[in-house]
C-alpha cells in the first residue's frame, strides 16, 4: 500500500521569540514494513540545518533562528510504500544501540504493583500469545480518551486513571514489558484509519523484542499488531526521546501548539 503524509505543525508566540533551536525527527526510515518513495520537510532554517542520526537511529535535523518571530511552521509531506509483516521486524543487524538499552526504565515507563500485576500476562511460555493478552488487558483497563492525561503522563498515573490516550497504552504496555526483563521500545508514527475517522496528531505504539521473532509492534489502543495501514516515524525509550519535535526557545512567553495530520491512500492507486 503506498500511503500520503501531511504533518503540520504550527507555533504561535504572544511575543517574538529572541532565539530557538529545534530537533526535527520528521523523516521514516526504510525498514521491513516501509519504504520511503519520497519525503521533504519544508521549516524556517531548514536549509541550514545540521542532519544527524541520534543513539536510537532516528534522523535529525537540528535547526536554530536567531530572528525575532512570532509564527513557526514545520510541515513533512511524503509517500511512503508499506506492507503487512504482522507486525514483525526482526533482528536489527546494523541497529547503534542493543536491544538491552530498552530495558532501562524511565520516569514514564516505571512500573509500579498495578503494571507489575499486568506484566503477568507477559511471562507466558508462548511470549506472543503472552503479548497478545497483555495488549487486551492494558487496553481493557485504559479506555481511549482524548484529554485525560497530561502529555508525557507516567504510565502509572494512566492506569489509575483508567483513561488515557496512544502514548499512555505505549508507556504501560512498556513499563510490563521491562519490569520482566524484555527489551521495549516506544514508535511514533502514522496510522491510516477508516474513512468516518479523523487523523490523530500522530499516533504511538510500543515493540518489544522477542527470541526467534525480533522486534515485534503491539498497537495497544486498537488491539493489533501494526498492519500496512502504519508507517513508523521514531523510536526511543518512552514519548520524550522519540518526539517528533523537542526544542528549546528564549522568549515568546505563552506557547500556543496546532498540530495536524492527514494520511490517505496515494490517489492513483486507489483508482487502479
Amino acid at each position: 500500500m503506498q500511503l500520503t503524509v501531511r504533518h503540520t505543525t504550527r507555533y504561535r508566540y504572544d511575543a517574538p521569540l529572541a532565539n530557538a533551536m529545534q530537533q526535527i525527527r520528521l523523516t521514516p526510515e526504510n525498514g521491513p514494513a516501509q519504504k520511503v518513495i519520497e519525503w521533504s520537510i519544508d521549516a524556517p532554517g531548514i536549509s541550514r540545518a545540521t542532519t544527524y542520526k541520534d543513539a536510537f537511529g532516528n534522523r535529525v535535523h537540528m535547526v536554530s533562528r536567531s530572528e525575532p518571530v512570532e509564527d513557526v511552521e514545520i510541515t513533512a509531506t511524503g509517500i511512503v510504500e508499506t506492507r503487512d509483516t504482522n507486525g514483525i521486524l526482526g533482528h536489527e543487524p546494523d541497529a547503534t544501540v542493543p536491544p538491552r538499552i530498552y530495558t532501562r526504565m524511565t520516569p514514564l515507563t516505571q512500573p509500579n504493583q498495578a503494571i507489575r500485576r499486568l506484566a503477568a500476562h507477559a511471562e507466558d511460555p508462548d511470549r506472543i500469545a503472552g503479548f497478545h493478552a497483555l495488549m487486551h488487558a492494558i487496553r481493557d483497563k485504559v479506555d481511549y480518551k482524548v484529554g485525560v492525561t497530561e502529555t508525557h503522563a507516567p504510565a502509572a498515573a494512566a492506569l489509575a486513571a483508567g483513561e488515557g490516550v496512544c502514548q499512555d497504552h505505549a508507556h504501560i504496555f512498556i513499563a510490563a514489558a521491562r519490569s520482566v526483563g524484555v527489551p521495549a521500545r516506544y514508535v511514533s508514527g502514522y496510522l491510516l484509519l477508516e474513512d468516518e475517522q479523523a487523523s490523530e496528531a500522530h499516533h504511538a505504539w510500543a515493540e518489544v523484542m522477542i527470541d526467534g521473532l525480533g522486534w515485534t509492534g503491539f498497537d495497544v489502543s486498537n488491539a493489533q499488531c501494526p498492519t500496512d495501514r502504519y508507517i513508523r516515524l521514531t523510536v526511543g525509550l518512552d514519548s520524550r526521546s522519540a518526539a517528533p519535535i523537542r526544542g528549546i526557545r528564549f522568549g515568546g512567553l505563552e506557547e500556543n501548539l496546532q498540530v495536524q495530520v492527514d494520511v490517505s491512500q496515494a490517489v492513483f492507486q486507489q483508482q487502479q
